[in-house]
């Protein structure tokens, strides 16, 4: 039986490093106050011009293809995952694929947020399994810092997330002990208002009924981009992030656990857990609801924030780096996040 496998994996982290000393000077905040909530000390923003949310993906590809021995004209297809597209559209596989002189092979945008990589291998390992494709590039890549309120106001959201980019190369294998094992994904708009940049959109207030904060201004909706929004700062995401916490907390051991069950195994059988960098809090919270041990759970968010669809294969990679994997380790992925949507792979590398 065909499986998909990680070949080669890279990671891209901007070389500006933002402390939570230094936003002080933008807002009303502190370090202890942000580290108490979230576990964040800092995060690394983007150069605001020399760089995007593509050409931070270029580097992490490379340093991916690179490792899997594997070139430019090698690749033959293309899922990338993003919620700060260089444009509105087209999307930015397509600016990958021109980056790097490819082929003209096939490019996918996945649009899931946070859990936007899981989606993206997912779709890849799907691609593998069937023979359609032999060398995919699965790219996790965000480039938060050119969206955010850096005002008090906006605080809330704009001292969790950074910037990066990571990705990995999937090949085909028929060894029976590598490989992705399954993935597993759900989702569950219900809640979708609850973590959401609504404007510009086409929407025109047509959810407004729902009476979440975000259209208590009935005029600001009506346009797809307007003075209005600007003025009352409808333009920056928006996060009920107690109903947001609630929600994971519960959806990232359950997404865990079919993971394991779909295999017969148990959470002691993980050698690591990757989870979505989105607060240390949900990450310590799920680790006590698997009874995992602290070797078993890697967390990389006190120093490069939120990185949305980028933390998972950003972790993984450093992971990797560090030595924590080795050649026939079990190891889950899993994320949670905006829409609400979520996931979890289990893989042998």
């Amino acid at each position: 039986m065909v499986r998909s496998r990680i070949a080669g994996i890279g990671k891209y982290i901007p070389p500006h490093t933002v402390t939570n000393h230094d936003l002080i000077q933008y807002m009303d905040t502190s370090d202890e106050w942000i580290q108490e909530r979230t576990g964040i000390r800092e995060r690394h923003y983007a150069h605001r011009t020399e760089e995007t949310t593509t050409t931070m993906s270029v580097e992490a590809a490379r340093i991916a293809m690179e490792r899997a021995g594997t070139r430019a004209q090698d690749i033959d297809f293309i899922v990338f995952a993003t919620l700060s597209p260089d444009y509105y559209f087209p999307g930015c596989g397509v600016l990958l694929q021109r980056a790097m002189q490819m082929k003209e092979i096939g490019a996918l945008d996945i649009r899931n947020q946070c859990s936007g990589f899981l989606y993206a291998l997912s779709v890849a390992d799907q691609f593998i399994k069937t023979g359609t494709y032999k060398n995919i590039l699965v790219v996790g890549s965000e480039k938060h810092s050119f969206g955010l309120d850096f005002s008090t106001r906006g605080r809330n959201i704009s001292v969790i997330f950074g910037d990066g980019a990571g990705a990995v190369v999937l090949q085909p294998t028929e060894e029976q002990e590598q490989g992705i094992l399954s993935t597993h994904l759900h989702s569950d708009g219900e809640s979708a208002e609850l973590l959401a940049m609504y404007n510009p959109g086409t929407h025109a207030n047509h959810w407004a009924a729902r009476n979440y904060a975000a259209f208590n201004e009935s005029e600001i909706g009506d346009m797809f981009m307007s003075h209005a929004m600007i003025d009352n700062a409808q333009n920056f995401p928006f996060m009920d992030g107690q109903s947001v916490f609630k929600k994971a907390v519960v959806k990232f051991p359950e997404v865990i656990k079919e993971a394991l069950n779909a295999n017969g195994l148990a959470p002691a059988d993980l050698k690591l857990l990757i989870p979505h960098q989105a607060n240390l809090r949900i990450s310590q919270f799920v680790q006590q609801k698997l009874q995992l041990r602290d070797d078993q759970v890697f967390n990389n968010i006190q120093h490069y924030g939120n990185t949305t669809a980028a933390s998972v294969p950003i972790a993984l990679c450093e992971a990797w780096e560090q030595g924590r994997i080795q050649k026939g380790d079990l190891v889950c992925l899993a994320a949670f996040g905006s829409g609400f949507t979520w996931g979890s792979a289990l893989l042998k590398w």
